[in-house]
């Protein structure tokens, strides 16, 4: 009796430590796939992929996480980190002092500014921000485009869902100009060269930022081991290999 009743009573805390570590290793990763190069669905494969999915990929499988992409609005990332509905949103978001106040960043991992696109026959027309005073302008919403475009003078602001919906908007004659960051405006003018005919980027660089992944304010454990990772990525060259993937040298 005893010897059965101990067999079933380790059987059944068995049973319990491997749901909690199955638990434990199941990384909810929340993304708004319309980011490229950063995240995006391959119209292929239908799988999400880019810069961030590879790098939050690598670096749960070398956390011992089992990562979960969960798709959702760019505007519902943070109240989803804030609720427990995802543990941690990876999707190009730039690190703000407003934004801290509310949720945790791990260590920045991408260095990266807004810009804007015009159509080609502007570029010289549209050099500063000052230019485009009284001008249409597209943003994504919730980005840092959609901030910066706030502070020109008198514009009239056009709010997309995703960076694509905002350059077809331009290329049709909605708006003067797109703000958004750099390299997504980069990598549309390489990788859709039939969308992007007629439109240019301007040299300008607007600002500096860099970019992190979002955890609950106090998940110490998560930010530590994301940044651990990350950092054993950086000394080993895989980071870089993830990088030149999809930004070249």
């Amino acid at each position: 009796m005893h010897k059965k009743f101990f067999a079933a009573l380790a059987v059944g805390v068995m049973a319990v430590s491997s749901f909690a570590v199955q638990a434990a290793q199941t990384l909810r990763v929340g993304t708004h796939p319309t980011f490229a190069p950063f995240e995006f669905v391959d119209s292929a494969t239908r799988e999400y992929v880019g810069f961030d999915m590879d790098l939050i990929r690598e670096i749960g499988k070398r956390a011992g996480m089992d990562v979960k992409i969960v798709n959702m609005g760019f505007d519902g990332l943070i109240p989803a980190v804030l609720t427990g509905t995802i543990d941690l949103a990876v999707s190009g978001i730039t690190i703000t002092e407003e934004r801290k106040k509310r949720v945790d960043f791990c260590e920045p991992y991408y260095q990266a500014g807004q810009s804007v696109m015009v159509r080609s026959r502007d570029l010289g027309k549209f050099k500063s921000l000052d230019d485009l005073a009284g001008k249409t302008v597209a943003v994504q919403i919730g980005t840092t485009g959609a901030e910066v475009a706030k502070g020109i003078k008198d514009a009239k602001i056009k709010s997309f869902n995703n960076s694509a919906e905002a350059f077809l908007d331009l290329k049709q004659l909605g708006c003067d100009a797109v703000i958004i960051d750099r390299p997504v405006i980069g990598y549309f003018l390489v990788k859709n060269k039939r969308a992007a005919k007629g439109l240019a980027q301007q040299p300008m660089e607007l600002d500096t930022e860099f970019f992190g992944f979002v955890a609950k304010k106090g998940n110490k454990a998560l930010t530590d081991k994301i940044n651990a990772t990350l950092k054993a990525m950086r000394e080993d060259g895989s980071y870089e290999r993830i990088y030149k993937k999809w930004f070249g040298q």
